[in-house]
C-alpha cells in the first residue's frame, strides 16, 4: 500500500467583534459539513500567505492581519477522489462581520453558504463541523490567548 502524498493547507479561525466564528458549508460527494476557511498552499507559498490568499478567494476580504497560529491538524482524507495526508495550520483572524462579502469572492470552491456561529450554537449543533474540537480550541484561545505550542488535532 502506498503512502498518500502530503498536502499542506492553511486555515483561518475567523472571529468577529462578538467572538462568533465564521464557518463555510460544503457538500463533497454527498457528505455535508461545516469547516473553517482555507485551503492548500500553492507551490512556493508559505502558510501565512496562503491563508491570506484563501480569505480573499473564499470571503472577498483583503488586507487581513493574521493573529497567532493556535493549532495544527493532520488527517488522511480524500481530496477530489485522491487520498492525501493533509497537514493544516490554523491561524486566528479577527474581522468585523461587515468586512466579509462572499459576493467579492473569486474562488468559492464548492462553498454552499457561510454563517457566523456563536460558541453556544457551535457546541450544541448536531451537524458535522471540522475540525472536531473546534469549540474547545476557541474557548481556550478566548480565555487564555495563544498557546506556546499550537494544539494538535488528529481527526
Amino acid at each position: 500500500m502506498s503512502t498518500p502524498r502530503t498536502r499542506e493547507a492553511a486555515r483561518a479561525v475567523v472571529l468577529d467583534e462578538n467572538d462568533r466564528i465564521l464557518l463555510l458549508r460544503y457538500n463533497e460527494g454527498g457528505k455535508v459539513f461545516w469547516a473553517t476557511p482555507g485551503g492548500a498552499l500553492d507551490p512556493g507559498e508559505d502558510y501565512q500567505t496562503a491563508v491570506r490568499r484563501e480569505l480573499g478567494e473564499e470571503l472577498g476580504v483583503a488586507d487581513v492581519e493574521l493573529g497567532p497560529q493556535i493549532a495544527t491538524r493532520t488527517k488522511e482524507h480524500l481530496v477530489q477522489g485522491e487520498a492525501v495526508q493533509q497537514v493544516e495550520r490554523y491561524f486566528v483572524v479577527r474581522l468585523a462581520a461587515s468586512r466579509v462579502d462572499p459576493a467579492r469572492a473569486t474562488q468559492t470552491d464548492g462553498i454552499l453558504t457561510w454563517e457566523w456561529w456563536t460558541l453556544t450554537d457551535l457546541s450544541a449543533t448536531d451537524q458535522t463541523v471540522y475540525p472536531v474540537g473546534l469549540t474547545e480550541l476557541i474557548d481556550r484561545f478566548l480565555s487564555g490567548g495563544a498557546p506556546d505550542v499550537p494544539f494538535a488535532f488528529t481527526g
